[in-house]
């Protein structure tokens, strides 16, 4: 995929979440969406981190980096259950 396209996908997502984070009546839309955002990769960051420690990792690729930015934290937890069962 090209990095333009990447790109696309992560402003369109920024701009859902900000309509949604509008329609929800919150004072800052832009800043919430992006707070939401960053909080998935800081996730996916602090699992690959304590994975020192309890030895589970999951593989940073252009898939696990759009789920976290895309689905934020729930994105990551659902990639922590899918990496157990599988």
């Amino acid at each position: 995929m090209p990095w333009w396209g990447i790109c696309i996908i992560i402003f369109s997502t920024f701009i859902i979440f900000a309509i949604i984070h509008f329609a929800g009546k919150n004072k800052r839309p832009l800043r919430r969406a992006l707070i939401s955002m960053v909080s998935g990769l800081f996730t996916l960051l602090a699992v690959n981190l304590s994975g020192i420690f309890t030895g589970v990792f999951l593989p940073v690729s252009l898939l696990s980096l759009l789920v976290s930015i895309i689905g934020g934290i729930p994105g990551v937890t659902l990639m922590l259950g899918l990496n157990l069962f599988f």
